[in-house]
């Protein structure tokens, strides 16, 4: 897919906004326009059908039952089924990341039926994790490490179809010393902050993604001195 001109749908605010994910969306306008490339941004409730002429989508955070209705609208709508099949670029934030797999747990952590559009299953953990998350990314991404804010109950299982996003070095993630998960084009995690405003570049790379070409580089000062707070205060020095 190559284009100056993104369409960038956001899925959901109505069930998916619990932690300011909006910010995602914002940051991905943000990047385009101080490069000359044009977005249109759709914001799709769930009494709406997906479009599947998207270029990138965002999911964010949900409480229990909304998450609970939102994979069931998704799953009968199918729009976002089909972007995925065209070559569409997906992120997802943790509600919006177990939508993703084929399962995630319920209000009493009973099994739900997810999306099925990356091998994984996710359910309740003992406890509660909230608090900083930093993990290395997969070097094949060429992404530098990742900061976020976790705030979950999940523990996430990774089937051999999927590679975790990153390998966690404070926090807990997936729970098994992996952070998020991704193939192709769909990339899911647990990092708010929101995760884009905090990781610029994993806001480039989906953007690279969709244009087909090298980015301009642009000044990005403000934002390596918040990631470089934010990274000395969790890392061991």
């Amino acid at each position: 897919m190559s284009s100056d001109r993104i369409k960038i749908v956001w899925i959901y605010p109505d069930l998916l906004s619990t932690y300011g994910d909006q910010g995602n969306v914002i940051v991905l306008e943000r990047r385009a326009a101080l490069r000359g490339i044009f977005t249109d941004t759709v914001h799709v409730r769930s009494d709406e059908s997906v479009p599947v002429d998207g270029d990138i989508y965002l999911m964010g955070g949900g409480e229990d039952r909304p998450q609970i209705l939102a994979a069931q609208r998704l799953r009968n709508d199918g729009g976002l089924h089909r972007a995925v099949e065209y070559g569409s670029v997906v992120f997802a934030v943790c509600a919006g990341y177990q939508l993703l797999g084929t399962e995630f747990g319920g209000e009493e952590g009973q099994p739900v039926a997810g999306l099925g559009l990356l091998d994984m299953r996710s359910g309740r953990g003992q406890k509660r994790s909230v608090g900083e998350i930093a993990g290395d990314v997969d070097p094949a991404l060429g992404v530098p490490m990742i900061t976020g804010f976790e705030n979950h109950q999940g523990i996430t299982r990774l089937g051999p179809g999927v590679r975790p996003l990153a390998k966690t070095r404070v926090g807990v993630g997936n729970g098994d010393g992996t952070e998020g998960a991704y193939r192709g084009h769909v990339v899911g995690t647990y990092m708010h902050g929101p995760a884009l405003v905090r990781n610029p570049a994993l806001a480039d790379l989906l953007l690279r993604w969709v244009v087909g070409r090298e980015l301009e580089r642009i000044d990005d000062s403000w934002a390596g001195r918040l990631r470089e707070e934010r990274l000395a205060t969790v890392l061991p020095a």
